[in-house]
């Protein structure tokens, strides 16, 4: 069913419902038990497929979201079984399917990984792989201290990946405060953008929904962001509010405080006309700043 936002954009400039596409973006509240994590996953990616959705987002750290000392323990590579998860559930479902993140093992470096997200075809084959290059170091005011460079290594490159015509750009939660990489993915063609997230509770209350919308507006893209929400072991608070986004920045569809999946339309239409009306990529003085 399409929002009131999503009809009146048709009817204004006209547009039909071909090549548009559903799509859902899950929230998850995760913990160290991946047997179960992936059991609600699955239950939640198929909920999603059966109202209609193509695309399918699952949150960072969907498979283990446990204290930091036990994550090395949990890494596995490509050809492990949270990535064998992915790629039956995606073909089971039908569906483009993007693995939010797990921990990938490092063979450079003993006793890190990679935060890695995985985007899977609907024949349940690897389309595109992202290792997040922004680590969370932080020290939030009246909050706790996150050293994520302590157990993860950063990644090298960006990624766009093309999946049954529709192209994807890929990040990761903290990427979000970066809109460089944001414009480089949009320049590299990317239509959708995708933010599995794990965001704190203490930021995510006044930064989540400005960030997402401004990555949307500056771009012209549809911004999925799933999320985790809720407590997870005796002191990490995610913030939740797993949320679609269209170019114009309207929030068209965002969770409640449970787990769930939500879902809208993808309308490439639409979204053509507002980067033709607002031709923003065409007036980049790339004279003055490079982006691509």
């Amino acid at each position: 069913m399409l929002t009131s936002h999503q009809t009146k954009a048709k009817r204004m400039i006209g547009l039909g419902t071909k090549g548009d596409v559903r799509v859902g973006v899950i929230q998850m509240n995760s913990t160290s038990d991946v047997e179960d994590n992936l059991k609600r996953a699955e239950n939640l990616i198929m909920e999603a497929a059966g109202k209609g959705a193509r695309v399918v987002g699952l949150p960072e750290n969907f498979a283990f979201m446990g204290p930091d000392e036990d994550r090395t323990q949990y890494s596995q590579d490509l050809s492990g079984s949270i990535v064998r998860f992915l790629k039956r559930v995606a073909r089971e479902g039908s569906v483009i399917l993007l693995g939010g993140s797990f921990l990938e093992r490092s063979a450079e470096h003993h006793g890190k990984s990679f935060n890695t997200s995985v985007l899977v075809n609907p024949k349940g084959e690897i389309a595109g792989i992202y290792r997040k290059v922004h680590l969370f170091d932080v020290d939030l005011p009246g909050g706790p201290v996150y050293k994520e460079s302590e157990y993860i290594e950063p990644g090298r490159e960006m990624s766009v990946c093309e999946v049954e015509g529709i192209w994807f750009g890929l990040t990761i939660c903290y990427d979000l405060r970066f809109p460089e990489l944001f414009r480089h993915l949009a320049m590299k063609g990317a239509k959708i953008i995708f933010v599995p997230s794990a965001f704190t509770l203490l930021t995510g209350k006044d930064h989540w929904f400005p960030l997402l919308q401004a990555r949307a507006i500056e771009n012209q893209v549809y911004i999925l962001a799933p999320a985790q929400y809720g407590t997870h072991g005796a002191s990490r608070h995610t913030y939740g509010h797993a949320a679609i986004v269209d170019p114009w920045g309207t929030v068209l569809a965002q969770a409640p405080d449970r787990e769930c999946v939500v879902c809208a339309d993808y309308l490439p239409g639409y979204q053509e006309e507002v980067r033709r009306r607002i031709p923003v990529f065409s007036h980049l003085r790339t004279d003055l700043y490079p982006v691509a």
